[in-house]
């Protein structure tokens, strides 16, 4: 959410930022809303010292023996005007909190310009794409032609985009797990957490999900009120919820493993072959919060913890730039890694790091108390897939295959494997 004072004082300014995404915030709509709310503010602190009033000539008229019909008429009359004015406070706010529900956060200067991926830099690339005396294939065949991917029971089981792996194909997929939670936490010292994977939508609403997103999320049939996590994110970033942290327990940063689960609404028709987009995967995310002054110099590093990843595992990789109408609704800047995959021969997205400023922060109402000052100030906060698991199987699979269909597990998965080096 955007700070209500800028929306009031310069409304201008957020305009012309959030026009470089492409969306149009119409100023006059929310200047009117705010005009109204200001107006009705008014009359209802009138309403209520004039009824505050009538109220004690009451109590005095009682005293002196008199007729207070009159004035419990008047009091009566106040009443019924002030809860209409309060109603349509409500209202008014209602449209204002709709308003700004729906606005995207505002982009870092550093964004690059453009309308959509095509815009989007390459910051940094690192490895070379492996050259194959043979035409490599894709994880799909490599893992079907020896019965370890199963997509036909999967789809019996729940339907289409979802995925049974079988043998030494589900260890390699937890081996990866496994070794990017020990990376991160005894490398880059991030705290593992296990978080929920039901969550309610004031969770969602904090960090940006509700209402924007909400055809994107799978709700728990029932009065429950529940929704699956589309990302380890969502219950990672409350854990600072209604939360004041002291200075010196910056920045706090987790770890955590989780299932992820998004219906794909945007997504009809694409990546409809394979593992790349699935209603069920894995993540490893990492989630950082930090003093607002030290928050791009955190996405920095976050991005460079799960670069170092790929790199253990021999991935070649690039770390790209997104654009501004490319940078996702809750992100004030975003790298995007995107690993090489030789049976598509192209870059794929396997980890996206954003800094989210304070925009979830003031959803959430997490903050730290400033020493300098003494008072609680919004933190930032941070959020990488560090990396995401099915597409780093996907990406070990396709770069690490020989003429045969064998796959040669990276040496830094060894330890996890036992035995099984070659799948």
């Amino acid at each position: 959410m955007l700070d209500p004072k800028l929306l009031r004082t310069d409304p201008q300014a957020a305009a012309a930022n959030l026009a470089r995404r492409g969306f149009v915030l119409d100023v006059n709509a929310y200047a009117g809303f705010e005009s109204q709310r200001k107006d009705i503010q008014t009359r209802m602190e009138q309403l209520r010292n004039e009824r505050n009033t009538r109220s004690k000539d009451i109590g005095k008229a009682k005293s002196r023996g008199e007729d207070t019909a009159a004035l419990m008429a008047q009091v009566a009359e106040l009443g019924t005007r002030l809860k209409s004015a309060e109603q349509e406070f409500a209202r008014v706010e209602a449209e204002l909190d709709a308003i700004q529900l729906g606005l995207p956060n505002l982009l870092h200067d550093s964004v690059p310009d453009g309308r959509d991926e095509t815009a989007n830099r390459v910051v940094r690339s690192w490895g070379e794409a492996p050259q194959f005396d043979f035409k490599p294939k894709d994880h799909t065949d490599l893992g079907a032609e020896r019965g370890l991917i199963d997509f036909e029971s999967a789809a019996k089981i729940s339907g289409a985009r979802f995925v049974v792996l079988k043998g030494p194909l589900a260890k390699l997929h937890r081996a990866l797990i496994q070794f990017m939670l020990d990376v991160h936490t005894r490398e880059h010292g991030y705290q593992e957490v296990y978080v929920p994977y039901l969550v309610n939508a004031e969770t969602l609403r904090g960090t940006g999900q509700l209402p924007k997103f909400a055809e994107d999320l799978f709700a728990v049939q029932g009065e429950s009120g529940f929704f699956l996590i589309p990302t380890a994110e969502v219950p990672v970033t409350n854990l600072a919820r209604n939360e004041i942290l002291e200075a010196d327990s910056l920045p706090r940063r987790y770890v955590a493993h989780t299932p992820c689960f998004r219906a794909e609404a945007g997504a009809a028709g694409k990546d409809t072959r394979g593992m790349i987009r699935q209603h069920q995967f894995e993540k490893v995310e990492l989630v950082q919060m930090v003093k607002p002054d030290d928050s791009f110099q955190a996405l920095e590093q976050l991005t460079g913890h799960a670069e170092h990843i790929l790199q253990k595992l021999g991935l070649p990789y690039r770390v790209v730039a997104l654009c501004a109408g490319d940078t996702g609704f809750a992100s004030a800047k975003t790298y995007d890694l995107e690993v090489w995959l030789p049976g598509q021969q192209r870059y794929r997205e396997i980890s996206s790091c954003s800094n989210c400023t304070d925009f979830q922060a003031r959803r959430l109402l997490a903050r730290w108390r400033n020493p300098d000052s003494g008072k609680p100030e919004l933190l930032h906060t941070l959020n990488g897939s560090g990396v995401a698991v099915g597409r780093a199987l996907i990406a070990v699979m396709e770069n690490c295959q020989d003429k045969q269909g064998r796959i040669h597990v990276p040496q830094a998965l060894h330890a996890y494997m036992g035995a099984s080096t070659v799948i």
